[in-house]
């Protein structure tokens, strides 16, 4: 399925997260890809709340890099 002109295709959470943790570190693109699809929701889950803070304390753990580019 394509996306028509001016719209982005869905970017999932899961997937975003998955990425981040798959690498073990948060890059540019992931950041961008993670606001991207923070952004494109109405309200967060459980499941995305879970998803967040997953992340945040791998940052704060140590588990996860953060790379400036």
């Amino acid at each position: 399925m394509m996306s028509s002109p001016g719209t982005q295709p869905k970017v999932e959470l899961e997937k975003v997260v998955e990425r981040i943790f798959l690498f073990r570190q948060i890059t540019h693109l992931d950041r961008q890809l993670l606001k991207t699809a923070l952004l494109s929701k109405n309200s967060f889950t459980p499941k995305d709340r879970m998803l967040i803070k997953k992340v945040v304390d791998g940052v704060r753990e140590g588990k996860i890099l953060v790379a400036d580019s």
